[in-house]
């Protein structure tokens, strides 16, 4: 079951934008609470007429003041020691994926969603699940390399004519009549050819070393010869 400090963090203390924990937490005139980079986001996505808030939907004007709740903040920063002091000892390693909702120290990522573009530990995970239609995978780093510069969306096909990573996007477009297959098919047949190039080298290798032992052995037979 439960604590009460677990469903008063999840509740209350996630930010209805992203639904990760709150990153400088700001109110809006209507009284709500948002993180400030969400909040401004969202205005700037909003084409025409006044900024509205995401929750109830309140216009709030051309320029929506927005103050910093310190009070709230500093709810928020406790909430988080006791997770971390309290919650699953997964902090991100060297070398692992962080999650990219968590305040410091990160914990390690569980999964990455290929339309939000982030990854999330296990607790964020909860709140990102909300969204059925998100697709979840395992975590990976660098995501600004995987997407696709043209269309935005991750790359996962190999276009093997133009030997090149691509979206699916990118099939209506440049790609259109190449042959592309995923990345797991990919990667499959690179390692098959590898393992054939290692193979052969191998076998260059293992016969050079024959024939140099060779060598050795005729010369030392002249040797033993000449002595003679």
């Amino acid at each position: 079951m439960a604590s009460a400090c677990s469903i008063l963090y999840e509740e209350q203390l996630l930010c209805s934008i992203c639904l990760g924990a709150f990153n400088e937490p700001v109110s809006t005139p209507c009284g709500h609470n948002f993180c400030k980079g969400c909040i401004t986001q969202y205005w700037n996505s909003q084409i025409n007429g006044p900024a509205k808030c995401p929750l109830c939907l309140k216009k709030l004007g051309n320029k929506p003041k927005l103050r910093v709740n310190t009070e709230f903040r500093d709810v928020v920063e406790h909430f988080n020691r006791i997770r971390e002091k309290d919650g699953p000892k997964n902090i991100a390693q060297p070398g692992e994926v962080p999650c990219d909702v968590c305040n410091e120290p990160k914990l390690k990522a569980h999964k990455t969603c290929l339309v939000c573009l982030a990854s999330y530990c296990e607790p964020h995970l909860e709140s990102h699940q909300k969204l059925k239609k998100h697709k979840l995978i395992d975590p990976v780093s660098n995501l600004e390399d995987r997407v696709c510069k043209n269309h935005g969306k991750m790359l996962e096909l190999f276009c093997r004519t133009d030997q090149q990573f691509v979206c699916a996007m990118c099939l209506n477009d440049d790609h259109a009549a190449h042959e592309a297959v995923t990345l797991e098919r990919a990667f499959k047949d690179r390692r098959v050819t590898l393992e054939n190039v290692a193979s052969e080298m191998k076998k260059i290798e293992n016969a050079k070393s024959a024939s140099v032992k060779k060598n050795q052995r005729l010369t030392s037979e002249e040797q033993e010869n000449v002595s003679k």
